[in-house]
């Protein structure tokens, strides 16, 4: 397939501090994750790839031409940006209206491509209603309304599942597909390999402004379920779960935690780790409350993998 964003050289700086270093991919048709921890140089790529900021070295290109000051070409893009920038006396629909009419489009146009938008993101019902009294999640979904309401061939979403809740990420997860199938390009972001991993198969890992890896998710996956991690389990006899791993090999550490009640376990096979630990309970009769793996996420992917 034919590279329809491509990064050359990309790198800039703030003053002293890094935003991103020298940057060179490829993104296809389809949809593509950005993937890091926060800080990591997300929102500065895709401030440089929508043509927001300019790099300091380097270049991009969609479809062939570069983003940089072509204005023409920014009706072709939708942007999410993370963070919230409304006028808060404004209703969903003048915020919406007003933006459109950046696009030259007359106001029958305008009228049908808002009512659209705001019924894809189910606020038609508050449309009316002043931004400042929208909840988090209303305002994301305003954000990705604005995003896709003038129909752009290519959509950038930075973060765009923050202050979601279940049911309307899945909405939105399932937005992002169907307008994969309908041809176009998307590029979302996010710090939460979950998220991604269900959008997606194709990834691009950034770490300290940097592309740590780029391909599918599937190596990810392998990278996590190969790195050591820790379980937490709060149940009602730790010491004698702590006796049962201690003779397995793929237990590696035992300790207990803090609070009252409180195991942590070091384990470099989560696989046979969990597929252990069902039998253990009932076998000893042990009551569990609370099973997490405080380290299982993308920041501690990173962080071992340095750390090799």
């Amino acid at each position: 397939m034919t590279a329809i964003i491509q990064t050359q050289n990309l790198s800039k700086w703030y003053g002293n501090v890094l935003g991103l270093s020298d940057v060179t991919l490829e993104i296809e048709q389809g949809i593509t994750g950005i993937l890091g921890p926060n800080g990591a140089g997300k929102s500065t790529f895709l401030k440089l790839i929508t043509g927001q900021i300019k790099s300091n070295i380097g270049s991009v290109t969609i479809m062939g031409q570069p983003v940089w000051n072509n204005y023409p070409q920014f009706s072709e893009i939708g942007f999410c940006p993370e963070q919230d920038s409304f006028y808060g006396e404004m209703t969903g629909w003048q915020f919406l209206t007003s933006l459109l009419r950046l696009y030259h489009l007359s106001s029958t146009e305008i009228e049908k491509k808002a009512d659209k938008a705001l019924e894809i993101v189910e606020l038609s019902e508050d449309k009316n209603r002043a931004v400042r009294s929208y909840s988090r999640g209303m305002r994301q979904r305003l954000k990705v309304a604005q995003s896709i309401a003038h129909d752009p061939k290519i959509i950038i979403l930075d973060e765009p599942l923050n202050g979601l809740d279940p049911l309307g990420r899945r909405k939105i997860i399932r937005l992002i597909k169907e307008y994969k199938g309908e041809g176009r390009t998307i590029v979302v972001s996010s710090h939460v390999l979950p998220e991604i991993e269900a959008m997606t198969n194709q990834i691009i890992l950034i770490h300290q402004g940097k592309i740590f890896a780029q391909g599918d998710i599937h190596y990810i996956r392998d990278l996590i379920e190969t790195h050591p991690h820790i379980i937490s389990i709060r149940c009602s006899d730790p010491r004698q779960l702590a006796q049962k791993f201690i003779h397995h090999d793929f237990v590696l550490k035992v300790n207990f935690g803090l609070k009252k009640g409180v195991l942590l376990v070091e384990t470099n096979s989560r696989d046979k780790f969990f597929g252990l630990l069902p039998s253990l309970f009932v076998e000893n009769q042990i009551e569990v409350e609370e099973i997490t793996s405080p380290d299982d996420n993308l920041q501690a992917v990173f962080d071992y993998l340095i750390g090799k």
